[in-house]
């Protein structure tokens, strides 16, 4: 079965739009863990406009599933966070400041040696690695030059077209899954997935691990409610 991650960024949001605790994202993590979920996922940016740096400090201690930190290493706050928290594992995205949401994936061969000396950083605390790259067979090849223990295909494309036609959509995430399987990458997968188009890319892309979803479960959420839906996304998976 793949993993599912749930990312709480969507949840910090809707609190911060009011200040104070409401909704408690503590509470929220505990309970999408309890509800099955095998993951927690936080994307902390510097403008902290959801997932504060604090946030993800208070979080560290409470959780009983895989912890994902997700961020650019270019950002010498991000690193120093990780550092201290030692999640799980790290998924390093290029993100820009002001960035209102990730929307490419890394060249790992212009940032070889780049990515090359975070990653070993990263690996010495014992933190699992993923780069998040776009199904692309030169950046998977680059991303197993560097060393990374996995990649995170960035998946907007596929759920965009999804619905003109699915075969299409999926397939250059069904070559990029084979490629990665033959080099030895573990696979993961994010951005746009939904409860629609979800269970299709699994059944397509080979070996899939884990897939780390926050806008669209949180949204289902409003109207299905949060247990009902991780489960709906739980059961894509199987």
């Amino acid at each position: 079965m793949t993993k599912l991650s749930v990312n709480i960024n969507k949840i910090a949001t809707l609190r911060n739009a009011r200040g104070g605790n409401v909704p408690n994202l503590i509470q929220a993590a505990l309970d999408i863990e309890r509800f099955g979920a095998q993951g927690i996922t936080v994307h902390p940016r510097p403008d902290e406009r959801h997932i504060t740096y604090k946030d993800v400090y208070e979080l560290k201690p409470h959780l009983k599933t895989e912890f994902n930190i997700e961020g650019n290493p270019k950002e010498k706050k991000f690193v120093d966070l990780v550092t201290e928290i030692k999640p799980q594992q790290v998924t390093l995205v290029p993100d820009v400041t002001g960035q209102l949401t990730s929307d490419h994936g890394w060249d790992t061969i212009e940032n070889k040696a780049y990515l090359t000396e975070m990653i070993a950083y990263f690996k010495s605390l014992n933190i699992r690695t993923s780069i998040f790259v776009d199904a692309n067979l030169k950046m998977i090849e680059g991303a197993k030059a560097t060393g990374t223990d996995r990649i995170e295909l960035y998946t907007e494309g596929y759920a965009k077209n999804f619905n003109a036609n699915k075969e299409i959509a999926v397939k250059p995430f069904t070559e990029a899954a084979k490629l990665a399987n033959s080099l030895g990458l573990g696979i993961n997968a994010g951005h746009d997935m939904n409860k629609e188009n979800l269970k299709f890319f699994k059944q397509h892309v080979p070996n899939l691990l884990e897939v780390s979803i926050g806008h669209a479960l949180i949204s289902d959420a409003l109207y299905l409610g949060l247990e009902n839906t991780v489960q709906i996304y739980l059961r894509q998976l199987v």
